[in-house]
């Protein structure tokens, strides 16, 4: 006959087990480091009279504007910075209203906003197919 182990054995292994647990409880005494967060550049907002903000930020990686579609003041300042292996562009496709020229991998740049209020779509003439919108209000 083949003997199995009793309830000893499992008692013991639960006990075991709670023992192990319990020294993770969470007191609110330990040492991690508190948790801050920066806001990135997808995460400007207006001000509190719902105007655009004065600057805003557009990356280009992986072959597309992040984010596609951002707003701006009339004349306010458009950050560009380059994040993929090849030269890109950011144009405005009507009206010439804005063109950055060449931005090299790793370069950043930086244009003034047109100061009329509207929407002004974009892309790269390198990659037509890479687009945006500027919106100025």
């Amino acid at each position: 006959m083949r003997r199995t182990a009793g309830p000893a054995v499992a008692v013991a292994t639960v006990a075991w087990c709670a023992m192990g647990l319990g020294g993770c409880t969470n007191t609110g005494e330990g040492t991690a480091p508190a948790r801050s967060r920066t806001p990135t550049a997808a995460t400007v907002t207006a001000g509190p009279t719902g105007a655009a903000p004065a600057a805003a930020r557009l990356t280009i990686k992986d072959f597309a504007f992040k984010p596609a579609a951002l707003s701006v003041r009339p004349g306010g300042t458009v950050t560009v910075v380059n994040k993929d292996s090849t030269t890109h562009t950011v144009t405005a496709t009507s009206a010439k209203a804005f063109d950055t020229g060449s931005i090299g991998p790793g370069r950043t740049v930086t244009f003034k906003a047109p100061a009329k209020a509207g929407s002004y779509p974009f892309r790269c003439t390198i990659h037509p197919y890479m687009k945006g919108t500027l919106t100025v209000r």
